[in-house]
C-alpha cells in the first residue's frame, strides 16, 4: 500500500528552488532515512508532509488511513505528560520539564511519539543530544516499530540499524536507494565507478574518431594535381578524379566530425585528494606520554565524579572518551585544559573544540577567522574550507550569516590550521550533515598529532579512535582497540579465574615462541607476518588481563 505519493511537487524559498520532486512513492512499512547536505530541504520535506509548510505546485497525496506523528528537533512535545509505561521504556520522567537536559527532552518527545501509536512517524534528528546508551535504547525501540518511518538523521549507525531505504536529496531532486546506509554507500560507489567507466569510454571513442578524421584529412591533402607530362585530356580526367576523391574524403571527414559533435559528453567524476595535516617538526612533542592523571579525585559537593582515577594519553594516539551523560567526560576535559591535578608534558599545544565555538570572532570573515593563527598559507586554508563546502566568495562572508553547521566547520578548520599538536574535540559532529562528517573524519584520520574525542556518534568514534578511555564507577579505564572491538570484548562471556589463568599462560608461551622466531627469521616478508601475529596475540593477552 502506498502511504505517501508525491508528484511534480515544487517548493521555492524566494527565487531558490529547494525541492523539485517528479515522483516519490513511500510504501507502508518503509523505514526511510533522509540524507543530504545542510540546507538541501530535508526538514522542509517533513514539514510539507505534515502540512506545516505549503508547497508551490504539484501533489502531495497521503493515504487517508495515515495517522501522522511529527517529532521536531526544535519544537516541544504535544503532550506534557506520558504514561508510566513509556516513561519506563524510555527511562524518563513522566512529566515534561523545561529544565530537562537535551538528551532527556529528546527521549521524552520520542516516548510521547511512540505512545501516540501513530502508523506514520516523521522524525528530525532523533539521536540529537543523546549519549551512547540513549542511542542504543531508542534503536531497540525503533526496531520494534511496525509503522512507516521517515527520519532525518546524520547518525550513520542509526541509519544502518533502522532503515530499509535511503532517500537522498541533492539539487532539489530525490533519489531512493534500497537498503540501509551502508548499502547506499555501496550503490553510490558503484555509480561512481560506472561514471568513471563511461568517461573513459567517451575519451577513447573521441580519440578514435579524432584520429580517424585526422588521417582522412591527411589523405585529402595528398590528392595532387596532374603531372606536367600528362596531356590536357589526361590531366583533365586526373583532376576530375582527384576532385571527386577529395570531395568524398572531405564529406567523410565532415560525417566523422558530426559523430564527434553528437557524442554524449561525460563529465569526469570528481576525485578528492587526501589532505594530510602535518605538525611542524619544531613543535612535535617527543614524550611517550603527553597527559597523565594519577589518583585524581573530583567532587561537586557530595557528588563524587572521580575517586583515585588514573589514565594516560600516549603521543600520537587517537582516543575516544566515552561514558554516559553525567559520568564526568566534560569534567575530565576541563581538568586537562586547566591542568587541575593533571600532568601535561612540555611542548604540548592543545587545541580545544567546544560546542560553544567561542574561538570564533564574530567581527571577522570566515577567511580572517581561519587565518588568524594559521601556520599554513591561504591556499591550503581555502582548500580545507572548500572540502567543507565553504567555497569561492563565501569565505569573505561574516560569521553572522552562517548556520550552526557552517560555524562548526569554520571552528574546526580554524583549529586544525593552528600550531597545535593535541586536539581535544567535544561533540564536533553536532549540526553537521553526513557529507561534512565524512570530510572531517578524513581530515582527522590523516592528522598526525594526538586526539582526545568526546562524541555520541558511534560511527565517528569507530572510524577515528584506535583506543578508548571509559569512565565507569568513578574510575577511568583504558581499552587498547576501537569501539567495535570494545563492544565485542564487553559481550564476551567472562572466563573464571582458573580458565583465565590457563588462557594467559598459553598466550604467553605463544608470544615467547613468536618472539624467538622473529629474532631468527631472515625473510622480511615472513618476519612481517610473524610480527602481525605477535601483535594479535599481545592484544588478546591484554584483553584477558
Amino acid at each position: 500500500m502506498i502511504k505517501i505519493n508525491i508528484r511534480n511537487m515544487k517548493k521555492y524559498y524566494g527565487n531558490r528552488l529547494v525541492l523539485n520532486i517528479e515522483e516519490l512513492k513511500i510504501y507502508e512499512g518503509d523505514k526511510i532515512g533522509i540524507v543530504g547536505v545542510n540546507g538541501v530541504g530535508k526538514t522542509t520535506l517533513l514539514e510539507i508532509i505534515n502540512k506545516n509548510i505549503e508547497y508551490d505546485s504539484g501533489d502531495v497525496l497521503i493515504n487517508k488511513d495515515a495517522n501522522i506523528k511529527y517529532i521536531s528537533q526544535l519544537r516541544g512535545p504535544n503532550k506534557k505528560t506520558i504514561s508510566g509505561k513509556y516513561a519506563s521504556i524510555f527511562q524518563i520522567e513522566d512529566q515534561w520539564n523545561i529544565n530537562m537536559s537535551g538528551g532527556e527532552k529528546t527521549r521524552f518527545k520520542l516516548a510521547e511519539g511512540f505512545e501516540s501509536e501513530s502508523n506514520l512517524m516523521l522524525i528530525d534528528e532523533p539521536t540529537s543530544n543523546l549519549d551512547i546508551n540513549g542511542i542504543e535504547l531508542i534503536i531497540n525501540n525503533f526496531k520494534q516499530y511496525r509503522g512507516t518511518l521517515l527520519v532525518v538523521s546524520h547518525d550513520r549507525n542509526f541509519l544502518d540499524e533502522i532503515c530499509n531505504k535511503i532517500l537522498e536529496i541533492e539539487d532539489g531532486q530525490c533519489n531512493i536507494y534500497n537498503g540501509n546506509y551502508s548499502n547506499y554507500l555501496e550503490l553510490k560507489e558503484k555509480e561512481v565507478k560506472r561514471k568513471e567507466f563511461e568517461y573513459e569510454e567517451f575519451l577513447r571513442e573521441k580519440k578514435r574518431l579524432t584520429n580517424l578524421k585526422r588521417n582522412i584529412n591527411e589523405k585529402s591533402a595528398k590528392v595532387r594535381t596532374a603531372p606536367s607530362r600528362m596531356g590536357n585530356s589526361e590531366a583533365r580526367l586526373h583532376k576530375m578524379g582527384g576532385q571527386e576523391n577529395r570531395k568524398k574524403l572531405d564529406n567523410f571527414a565532415k560525417s566523422i566530425q558530426s559523430r564527434i559533435d553528437r557524442l554524449e559528453i561525460k563529465e569526469k567524476p570528481k576525485e578528492e585528494d587526501i589532505i594530510k595535516i602535518k605538525i611542524l617538526d619544531s613543535t612535535k612533542p617527543y614524550n611517550k606520554i603527553l597527559v597523565s592523571g594519577k589518583n585524581i579525585n573530583k567532587s561537586y559537593g557530595e557528588n563524587i565524579i572521580f575517586k583515585n582515577a588514573n589514565f594516560d594519553i600516549y603521543n600520537g594516539k587517537k582516543i575516544a572518551l566515552i561514558g554516559p551523560n553525567g559520568s564526568g567526560k566534560t569534567t575530565l576535559v576541563n581538568m586537562i585544559l586547566n591542568e587541575e591535578g593533571i600532568d601535561i608534558s612540555k611542548n604540548v599545544r592543545i587545541g580545544y573544540f567546544s560546542q560553544s565555538m567561542d574561538i570564533l570572532d564574530e567581527n571577522k570573515t570566515i577567511l580572517e577567522n581561519v587565518m588568524e593563527k594559521s601556520i599554513h598559507n591561504e591556499s591550503f586554508a581555502r582548500l580545507i574550507l572548500a572540502r567543507l563546502l565553504i567555497k569561492g566568495d563565501k569565505v569573505y562572508e561574516n560569521l553572522e550569516v552562517l548556520s550552526g553547521g557552517e560555524r562548526v566547520k569554520v571552528s574546526f578548520a580554524k583549529m586544525i590550521l593552528e600550531d597545535i599538536n593535541f586536539l581535544i574535540l567535544d561533540e564536533p559532529t553536532n549540526y553537521l550533515d553526513i557529507n561534512s562528517l565524512v570530510v572531517i573524519e578524513d581530515l582527522l584520520i590523516n592528522y598526525d598529532g594526538t586526539i582526545l574525542l568526546v562524541s555520541h556518534d558511534l560511527r565517528f568514534i569507530e572510524n577515528i579512535a584506535e583506543e578508548l578511555l571509559i569512565i565507569k564507577n568513578k574510575k577511568i579505564n583504558s581499552f587498547k582497540g576501537n569501539y567495535r572491538e570494545y563492544v565485542a570484548n564487553k559481550n564476551k562471556p567472562k572466563l573464571n579465574k582458573k580458565e583465565n589463568k590457563r588462557q594467559r599462560m598459553i598466550l604467553e608461551m605463544e608470544i615467547s615462541l613468536l618472539l624467538s622466531k622473529i629474532s631468527t627469521e631472515e625473510s622480511e616478508d615472513a618476519k612481517k607476518r610473524l610480527d602481525e601475529k605477535y601483535k594479535e596475540k599481545l592484544e588478546e593477552l591484554r584483553n584477558l588481563k
